[in-house]
């Protein structure tokens, strides 16, 4: 019987550990590589701010620089571990969207404009 009880705790402790990530703080470069956005912790802490803080020299990316060091994101919020949801400015377009960090080195932002026309990117942290 005390096995069966300590088998018990065990489990239960097991189920309740969320795991710990890095902090999202720093920059993050869309899979495409030609974008790279700033992001922080704000407000009380928990919540995510960020701007788009570099673009690729592309022809495309031209009408997006009146966007450079502007908000992308302003007080997303936490919603689970890792997690943070809000309204998001990408390139211009307001959207509600969704920012989870896999690991230390990964996150998937995706963002949905008029609730219908969705896009999910890959981010990859960033390092020079």
């Amino acid at each position: 019987m005390r096995l069966s009880r300590l088998f018990a705790v065990a489990a239960l402790i097991a189920t309740s550990i969320t795991p710990v990530l890095a902090s999202p703080a720093g920059v993050w470069e869309l899979e495409t590589r030609d974008t790279r956005f700033r992001l922080e912790l704000c407000g009380d802490g928990t919540q995510l701010c960020g701007q788009l803080a570099w673009l690729s020299d592309a022809d495309y990316n031209e009408q997006y620089k009146p966007y450079l060091n502007q908000p992308m994101a302003n007080h997303l919020k936490q919603t689970a571990p890792g997690v943070w949801k809000g309204n998001m400015k990408l390139f211009g377009h307001n959207m509600s969207g969704t920012i989870t960090q896999h690991n230390e080195t990964s996150m998937t932002l995706q963002g949905c404009a008029m609730l219908v026309i969705c896009k999910t990117y890959g981010m990859f942290r960033y390092s020079e």
